[in-house]
């Protein structure tokens, strides 16, 4: 009975359509029309530093700056200038970011006296200037702890040799500044990535009605009674149909994922993994379209109802933009099998493997087994016509 209904829904083009075609054609969309969308990264930033000779603490903070042209996450070139031209060099666009420490700085922190520190930024700065412009803030903060530590000290009756070592220490001792490039936390798709995974989950709904559906076309058809009158368990001819929709859904979720990976250069992890995933959604999936082939008297109102709970999981659980709620309207949403699975693509394209997917395997079975209850116990609209 499987492989019979396989043939026909293979033979049929809405399926190869709506399970492939649609969803890979809306990807592409997607992606040319988002594909500016990408997280920003920082570009190179070029800063004029103008320090007195001779003050720790203002060396200090200029090779805090220096110390980032390191990073690979935001590439600074630190180039030495004097005070009076370094407000000319940001005016004129030769450097994107200025920086003119004072005459008698290391000597005012340590006194704990208020001094300024001129920090100009170009136009053209762009998220790497905010983020030297941060470390800057940064280290001033660090040096007006040396200062307030230096007071306390002083109020403990410390020497003057040993105030200024603490203050030294707590102004410039420590780790400074590092940036590193780093991956995204887990649960957590890029703009691409996340297209592929929502489209995937929202056309699995709609790829699974396909298959358990039937149930309401063989009643509509009058099949159904022949079928009960055969000597099997009736309960084997809605898993035969069920059979249907799981298998067309592991493998056109399958294409979709591996079509999406390669046409977009994104990579969900593990292969084990992210099967994992699959087919724990597909099972949440298929049970949701039990429940609609059980209440449903025909196959236009199992179509219609289908395709609204299609629309609306797909919606909320992120298939098109992120989407969060507060306090329990969020706690409802993570239930719902499309941000589940999302979710657990998530995990895999951030290097985890099935171990890691604790959550988003437990909702999504948690999802199928209220469904095949709530199956079970709504009366079958055959019986109750």
């Amino acid at each position: 009975m499987t492989w019979t209904d396989l043939r026909q829904r293979v033979r049929d083009r809405s399926v190869l359509v709506f399970a492939i075609v649609v969803p890979l054609a809306l990807m592409t969309v997607f992606n040319f029309v988002f594909a500016d969308l990408e997280q920003p990264t920082p570009g190179p930033v070029t800063v004029a530093a103008a320090a007195p000779e001779g003050d720790p603490l203002a060396a200090v903070l200029v090779d805090t700056l220096r110390g980032l042209e390191e990073s690979a996450a935001v590439p600074v070139t630190v180039e030495t200038a004097e005070a009076e031209a370094v407000p000319e060099a940001v005016e004129s666009g030769e450097v994107d970011l200025g920086l003119v420490v004072p005459e008698g700085f290391g000597a005012a922190v340590r006194a704990g006296e208020p001094v300024s520190v001129e920090a100009i930024e170009g136009e053209d700065a762009g998220i790497g200037g905010q983020v030297v412009m941060a470390v800057v803030h940064a280290s001033l903060e660090r040096f007006a702890a040396g200062t307030v530590a230096a007071t306390a000290g002083a109020q403990a009756g410390l020497s003057p040799g040993e105030l200024a070592a603490v203050a030294e220490e707590a102004a410039t001792g420590g780790p400074q500044h590092t940036l590193v490039a780093g991956e995204a936390a887990d649960e957590q798709l890029g703009p691409s990535a996340s297209m592929v995974a929502g489209q995937a989950g929202l056309f699995l709904l709609f790829t699974v009605s396909f298959g358990v559906l039937g149930l309401v076309a063989e009643r509509k058809q009058g099949t159904m009674a022949r079928l009960r009158s055969m000597p099997m368990n009736p309960a084997l001819i809605v898993l035969a149909k069920a059979m249907v929709s799981l298998v067309l859904g592991i493998v056109a979720t399958t294409v979709l994922l591996t079509a999406g990976s390669l046409l977009f250069g994104v990579d969900f992890g593990s292969p084990v993994a992210v099967a994992a995933v699959i087919v724990a959604a597909v099972v949440a999936t298929t049970s949701l379209m039990l429940v609609v082939a059980r209440v449903a008297r025909s196959e236009e109102q199992a179509g219609i109802a289908s395709s609204i709970l299609a629309l609306v999981l797909g919606i909320s659980g992120g298939a098109f933009f992120p989407v969060s709620g507060p306090g329990l309207l969020g706690q409802l949403m993570d239930l719902n099998p499309v941000a589940a699975f999302t979710r657990g693509l998530g995990i895999t394209a951030g290097g985890g493997g099935v171990a890691d997917l604790g959550a988003p395997l437990l909702v999504l079975a948690g999802f199928a087994v209220v469904m095949v209850l709530v199956a079970r116990l709504v009366p079958d609209r055959e019986e109750t016509v």
